[in-house]
């Protein structure tokens, strides 16, 4: 009889243990996020946009395609938030925060962030070209010209970090550490870059008619959930530099010539 009930008694105990060992596991995933949120403090941020060939943007709509720009700096981006948004970029932290929509951002406790915190970053671009092109993001560099990249003191933190795009209600997010690959991930479409950059329908993001204004609103954030995100992103430095190309419907870029650049 005694050895029938040790025999039974077996399983109870790996049960509770293997219950006990996931409340474990679940509660150190949140305390990581908890700290993090309530320490970190990314010290300084460099944003820097650049253009390809006959493609330009600006943070406003113009009429012309001439007063658009092919560079926007940091100061410029800062200015646009300090004034719609009413913070700093240069003094205020990202926090990480998330999101299942890519337009409403909360903390790990569920509470929606708010777009003038400062936790995440918002703005629009309008972009205009001189002919019907696809838009990619692009890691390749020039002379003059940085391609997209996240550096950091902390290698983690690009790994951790989301910029995202949406355009005709549709939504596409840059993830630094995918690599050259996509996926579907909530309705969007999720991606990263190589460093040996090919256009391909993995990297292209939304097109453009020739000489119409299209409205692209950017979204730039640390994901809470990411498990790169931890307390030894706290305290971190970090740069973004972006770049676009336009490419024709089967991905091959324009020449200078034949697009017209001006």
């Amino acid at each position: 009889m005694k050895k029938t009930e040790k025999k039974t008694a077996h399983p109870l105990y790996t049960s509770i243990l293997l219950f006990l060992m996931a409340v474990a596991a679940v509660t150190a995933v949140t305390i990581a996020w908890l700290s993090i949120a309530d320490s970190t403090k990314v010290r300084s941020m460099n944003l820097d946009i650049t253009s390809g060939v006959s493609l330009r943007f600006d943070l406003d709509e113009h009429k012309t395609f001439e007063e658009y720009v092919k560079t926007l700096t940091f100061h410029q981006i800062a200015d646009r938030i300090q004034s719609e948004k009413g913070f700093s970029m240069e003094t205020t932290p990202l926090e990480p925060v998330t999101s299942s929509d890519f337009s409403t951002f909360s903390f790990e406790d569920g509470s929606v962030v708010t777009t003038n915190s400062g936790a995440y970053l918002e703005f629009e671009l309008n972009f205009m070209a001189t002919r019907d092109m696809v838009v990619h993001l692009s890691s390749a560099n020039t002379s003059t010209q940085s391609g997209t990249a996240v550096s950091s003191d902390n290698s983690a933190l690009a790994q951790a970090m989301r910029i995202s795009f949406t355009a005709d209600d549709t939504t596409y997010i840059y993830s630094p550490g995918m690599g050259a690959s996509s996926t579907t991930y909530n309705g969007a479409k999720m991606f990263g870059l190589s460093s040996n950059m090919v256009y391909s329908d993995d990297n292209a993001l939304f097109s453009l008619k020739e000489n119409q204004n299209k409205v692209v609103t950017v979204h730039i954030w640390l994901e809470g959930t990411d498990e790169a995100c931890t307390d030894e992103l706290k305290g971190a430095n970090y740069s973004i530099s972006l770049r676009f190309e336009g490419t024709d419907e089967k991905n091959q870029l324009f020449d200078s010539e034949s697009a017209g650049e001006r």
